[in-house]
């Protein structure tokens, strides 16, 4: 029962196994810690029959040093044990969140619609943080105290039978709170670190859209609405702490009942000359030691339970597997022709709508194609699909007419750069973010890609230039400057594929076309597959797809769709009507 209990804890048990050595030092400092803790209850039978009532100095100093030297082996071991047993908790931690980490970073996308950021974070720093614990310290003591216990019952029984045996008649006693309570104690933890995590997953969802919630003066209610997740989280934790105190307070009062029981009946025994005080005190000094760690380990199993439970979820997530195999069959070809054959696919989270269906388009290799279409006509998926980010249910996607899946996806995503509408910074320095896709950039060439971004100018605004640190998601850019830097990202990079969601949606007038023309350059001989959804800035690519219910429904020139295609056209009049046509058109 125990082992299935407990079965998660032994499971993280093999991220021992590169730490044999420190690990079997660790235990010898322990049964060095035991026996001599055990030895203890002998000094003192030594010290009293022999020290105290041996009226000798010489007795009594042998007495005290043979104290000292038990005491000096205590300390020693302790801090042995001590030392490495953390050192083991911090290092299996360390590795169980590295662990978790690379599988997690490595899942489809999908994995991150079905389960909550917040809730992943939690599980990667509060539960590892607890496992830490508990095997640098919990587990330890849990340890030591059972060897001291089976080695104190072991020496009660040579001290005085009769004494032990009202002892062992309470073990049982013991044990019962321990089953009953145990269980729920391992319930109530899982359920305590579930709320912890929805608590840290709420607030991480409101401090990410700040400035929406201030913006709707949703402060107040947001503040109400955390409240009330924080006092389930503490409700959870204050039903789970009750029960351990009880789990507690019970062991301590059945084992220490026994114990005076015993005190009581080995008193007469002194006071009938059947036995000597030492050994009374030898026999209380055990039975103490019995009793302890009875109640140690009894709060010690609760702590284990908790432990279980965080295990569990650990190793839920470093044993999650990506529905998306990468097992390359094929190496990537030198040319960049894409295509879709076929393809129909629906997103894991809404599998009764296909996102496309019966999907073919060819993109040809050095030129350009713009997709258009109404919203939810399929654009994004198309761009989801390149990249790999999810399979097609049924049909093909092809690189020079080899399928994607018989790609490794490090060589597919190796010939691809996406500039998106909403750029994606991270909390680093500007340099860090131009070079993320080419780590081994030089300052030159980053500089030569902000350049051609038209970025480099406002970069040498900023306080430190290159070395300006961006903030969360790039916070202290305006979205443009986010934009340029995503686009100087996307031209240091430089792939055989672009792709660009809008690239120039989110820039004044004049850097919009500053940024066309270095588009167009970028463009050159390049394949590159722009979503629009400003017609104006595509009228001259190669060639326009017109998506409809994620279906191709036309392809063909600007001039060609406004004269063929009625949904063309009238996305363009309405367009049109509105804005005038960009006088600086982008070209491939």
């Amino acid at each position: 029962m125990a082992e299935r209990r407990l079965g998660p804890l032994f499971a993280v048990a093999h991220y021992l196994a590169p730490y044999r050595w420190r690990l079997a030092a660790a235990a010898t400092a322990l049964l060095l810690t035991a026996g001599a803790t055990l030895a203890m209850g002998r000094g003192i039978q030594f010290l009293i029959d022999r020290g105290l009532t041996g009226g000798t100095s010489a007795e009594l100093g042998r007495a005290v040093g043979l104290i000292l030297f038990i005491s000096t082996l205590i300390a020693a071991g302790t801090f042995v044990r001590f030392y490495l047993v953390s050192w083991l908790g911090e290092r299996v931690s360390a590795d169980l969140r590295l662990a978790v980490f690379n599988n997690l970073v490595r899942l489809h996308p999908a994995y991150f619609e079905e389960n909550r950021a917040g809730e992943i974070l939690s599980r990667l720093t509060a539960d590892t943080t607890l496992l830490q614990t508990i095997i640098g310290s919990s587990l330890s003591m849990a340890l030591r105290n059972a060897l001291t216990l089976t080695g104190a019952l072991i020496m009660m029984f040579i001290t005085n039978l009769g004494l032990s045996l009202i002892i062992a008649a309470t073990v049982p006693l013991v044990l019962l709170p321990i089953l009953i309570f145990g269980r729920r104690v391992r319930r109530l933890s899982s359920e305590s670190q579930d709320s912890i995590a929805s608590v840290g997953s709420y607030a991480g969802e409101i401090f990410q859209n700040i400035k929406v919630v201030q913006s709707f003066n949703r402060e107040g209610d947001e503040v109400k609405a955390f409240g009330h997740e924080v006092e389930r989280a503490f409700a959870i934790a204050r039903r789970r702490v009750r029960q351990r105190a009880i789990l507690v307070g019970a062991a301590i009062l059945l084992l220490f009942g026994g114990l005076a029981a015993m005190i009581w009946s080995g008193g007469q025994d002194v006071i009938a000359g059947a036995m000597s005080g030492g050994e009374l005190a030898a026999f209380a000094f055990y039975a103490i030691m019995v009793g302890s760690g009875f109640a140690t380990l009894s709060e010690v199993w609760g702590e284990l339970q908790r432990a279980a439970g965080a295990a569990e979820r650990l190793l839920e997530l470093a044993a999650a597997k990506s529905a998306l195999p990468d097992e390359p069959r094929q190496a990537a070809g030198s040319g960049a022709r894409m295509a879709f054959e076929a393809v129909t696919f629906h997103y894991p989270s809404r599998p009764a709508t296909p996102a496309l269906s019966e999907f073919s388009l060819a993109i040809p290799a050095g030129r350009s194609l713009a997709l258009v279409g109404p919203s939810g006509a399929g654009k994004s998926t198309v761009f989801e699909l390149l990249q790999r980010f999810y399979d097609p249910d049924a049909g093909a996607i092809t690189l020079d007419g080899t399928d994607l899946r018989d790609l490794s996806l490090a060589d597919l995503r190796d010939q691809l750069a996406l500039v998106p509408q909403q750029p994606v910074l991270f909390s680093a320095d500007v340099r860090y973010n131009i070079a993320y896709g080419r780590p081994g950039a030089t300052a030159a060439d980053i500089e030569t890609a902000a350049r051609r971004a038209h970025a480099h100018e406002f970069i040498e605004r900023l306080p430190d230039g290159y070395a300006t640190e961006l903030g969360d998601r790039g916070v202290r850019l305006s979205g443009g400057q986010r934009q340029r830097i995503a686009l100087a990202r996307a031209i240091l990079k430089d792939p055989k594929i672009l792709l660009l969601d809008e690239a120039t949606s989110a820039l004044d007038a004049e850097s919009e076309h500053q940024v066309q023309l270095a588009l167009a350059e970028v463009m050159a001989g390049r394949t590159t597959v722009i979503i629009a959804h400003r017609l104006a800035t595509i009228r001259h690519v190669d060639q326009i797809a017109v998506l409809d219910g994620g279906r191709v429904v036309a392809t063909g020139s600007h001039a060609q769709l406004l004269a063929e295609n009625p949904l063309y056209a009238r996305l363009a009049s309405l367009q049109f009507r509105d804005d005038p046509v960009s006088e600086a058109p982008l070209r491939a």
